[in-house]
């Protein structure tokens, strides 16, 4: 698992002290330990973390829990293109470093579909859409010195020409309205109707490659626009994801329909699969393979 915050805390992976789990011959593997630091050989509480329950099932885990920070900020930006997403990202890796805990995407598709479904639940942050949007976090444990230091680097980014637009929250209230622009997206999709589900990790390079090369396939097959084509399957290609750690959300929505469309299905698979192994990325970067991923590791 993964999230939001990855960027600044890691996966859960990495907060994995120490775990019990019962094999299923019945013994107990006790590697509950609750120190930091342990190189006494393999580290096998991993083999259980990544195999879901397919070497034993977990009982008892020790997590190493990070402090929540006393202090933090949102903005939300409007920005003409990917390259301009990538060039923010790493001037906020630069300016922002110990402070930065969040760098979300959302491109103006995925805000197409959150303000027609759910236009009554959220107010329209900028003055217009623009291609691409970004939540970025600070927090630290000084108020001010992180205001300071996310105001400098947000007057920077529009003295460049780097963003177009954007808004600073002033308090909790504000800021959880931002970051409910980003996290609802997938409540919009599935109010719409059925949606094929990616998670992807990808350079940074290739992050948005892969949205702009499917949603080709699909007006190619289909037609473009919100419904055209032979099969007159309404189709909504989005991307969304954090592209501090390189996680890309895929998302292909069939408005109005409740089950995968065969025709669709054989669009998007395997080539999104292909794509991914092509440039050396994950095919489950967050959640896991669950019952569905297997296969697709040795397509």
């Amino acid at each position: 698992a993964g999230g939001l915050r990855y960027l600044r805390y890691g996966s859960l992976h990495g907060s994995v002290l120490g775990l019990e789990a019962v094999l299923p011959d019945g013994r107990v593997f006790d590697s509950l330990s609750t120190l930091r630091k342990d190189n006494t050989g393999y580290d096998l509480k991993q083999l259980f973390i990544g195999s879901e329950g397919t070497l034993g099932i977990i009982t008892k885990v020790a997590l190493s829990v990070p402090r929540r920070p006393t202090s933090a900020r949102t903005m939300f930006l409007g920005l003409r293109d990917f390259d301009a997403v990538r060039t923010t990202y790493a001037r906020a890796r630069e300016q922002l470093a110990e402070v930065l805990s969040a760098f979300e995407v959302a491109d103006a598709q995925s805000m197409d579909m959150l303000f027609e479904e759910r236009g009554d639940h959220h107010r329209e942050p900028l003055d217009r859409r623009y291609p691409f949007h970004l939540v970025i976090e600070v927090s630290g444990s000084h108020a001010a010195h992180d205001a300071e230091k996310m105001d400098a680097f947000l007057e920077a980014l529009m003295g460049d020409g780097l963003v177009e637009d954007g808004v600073v929250a002033q308090d909790a209230e504000q800021s959880a309205a931002l970051w409910a622009l980003r996290e609802n997206i997938t409540v919009a999709l599935n109010q719409a109707g059925y949606v094929y589900k990616y998670d992807f990790s990808l350079p940074l390079n290739s992050f948005y490659e892969l949205v702009e090369e499917t949603r080709a396939r699909i007006e190619a097959r289909f037609g473009g626009g919100d419904a055209g084509g032979e099969s007159e399957i309404p189709l909504r290609v989005v991307g969304y994801g954090h592209v501090g750690d390189s996680n890309l959300h895929l998302n292909v929505c069939t408005p109005g329909r409740k089950r995968p469309t065969p025709e669709v299905t054989e669009v998007i698979e395997p080539f999104v699969y292909d794509f991914v192994r092509e440039k050396r990325g994950s095919i489950s970067a967050e959640h896991g393979l669950g019952q569905m991923k297997p296969a697709k590791i040795f397509h």
